[in-house]
């Protein structure tokens, strides 16, 4: 029998529940890949909340553990596939709340496992779901041609075939280190063929908690990403807007960052008092929780911006007292 534990991450805030194998021997079966399924989700739904922190990595790196230790039981060669498939998940997520808490080492370290277990799995979607990742921490190291090449890995994966979505996803994911590069035909490119897929792609299709993240809402925030990157600011403060206007509520970490981006864009038109006030609403948004490094780096990319267009205002200097303590409080 399994039963359930509860991880604290933080003072008053309890992570997902981890399901705990018992001592006594069994055979291992569908219902435990359910269970531990389960707690993918509500790891997933943790990191909406808040980001990525070390103590959601750890408790996705025990569910992994946890996974491994029942394939050895499983009952049929088809459930020990569906339990490395599910091991695969856990360090995907553990992988994905590095990147986002900006601790590279460890990301890539769970990358290369996450990426060894899917293939053991054949599993196409987490096989995706791991050079998305790749892509991202890449472009996190400021190694654009390597975030390329993993948004091309991909592309390459035979899910993004059968369902337009994922195929949606890797192509967005691609038309951002394309801009990071400079390369604005390719970017605006990859980022025309994310929209025409996710226009094919069906929401009602049964797909991992982990991929509600994306749809129109989350491309329109990578489309403001990428329009501001190629110069198109206002363009991209157009998107910011629509993102906001359609993110979800529980979504606060993607919500802060679409609103950091829509201030950058506001501050690359000259709007600096707008844009301070936009980027100030993030701390907001935040106040229940410590700041993920993500976020952090780039409301420092903010902040750095704000002191080279506009160094000797009383705003900035306003906006960088508020920084500072911010970030002291995280």
């Amino acid at each position: 029998m399994l039963r359930r534990e509860f991880l604290t991450a933080t003072a008053g805030t309890t992570a997902a529940a981890v399901p705990i194998l018992s001592t006594r021997p069994r055979r291992v079966g569908t219902s435990d890949v359910v269970e531990l399924r389960e707690g993918l989700d509500t790891l997933t739904a943790l990191d909406a909340r808040r980001g990525g922190h070390k103590a959601l990595e750890s408790a996705a790196l025990s569910g992994a553990r946890r996974a491994l230790d029942l394939q050895q039981m499983a009952a049929t060669q088809r459930i020990r596939q569906r339990l490395l498939s599910v091991a695969a998940n856990y360090t995907a997520t553990a992988a994905w709340s590095a990147i986002d808490a900006r601790q590279s080492s460890r990301a890539e370290q769970h990358l290369d496992r996450a990426l060894q277990l899917a293939g053991m799995a054949r599993d196409g979607v987490v096989q995706l779901r791991v050079w998305n990742s790749y892509a991202m921490l890449a472009h996190q190291r400021q190694e654009h041609t390597k975030a390329v090449d993993a948004g091309y890995a991909a592309q390459a994966v035979g899910i993004t075939r059968s369902d337009p979505l994922y195929a949606s996803l890797a192509h967005a994911r691609t038309s951002v280190s394309h801009a990071a590069l400079g390369n604005r035909n390719a970017a605006l490119r990859s980022l025309g063929h994310a929209e025409d897929a996710l226009r094919k792609a069906d929401p009602q299709e049964p797909r991992p908690s982990w991929t509600r993240f994306y749809s129109l809402s989350e491309l329109a925030a990578i489309t403001a990403i990428v329009r501001d990157q190629i110069g198109d600011s206002a363009a991209a403060e157009a998107a910011s807007h629509r993102a906001l206007s359609s993110i979800p509520d529980q979504f606060h970490r993607n919500r802060a960052l679409a609103t950091v981006r829509l201030a950058l864009a506001q501050l690359h038109q000259g709007d600096i008092d707008q844009a301070c006030t936009t980027a100030s609403s993030v701390f907001v948004l935040m106040a229940d929780y410590p700041i993920p490094g993500r976020i952090r780096s780039r409301l420092g990319d903010f902040y750095r911006d704000l002191i080279t267009i506009a160094p000797a205002t009383r705003i900035a200097q306003d906006w960088g007292d508020r920084f500072r303590s911010e970030w002291s409080r995280s």
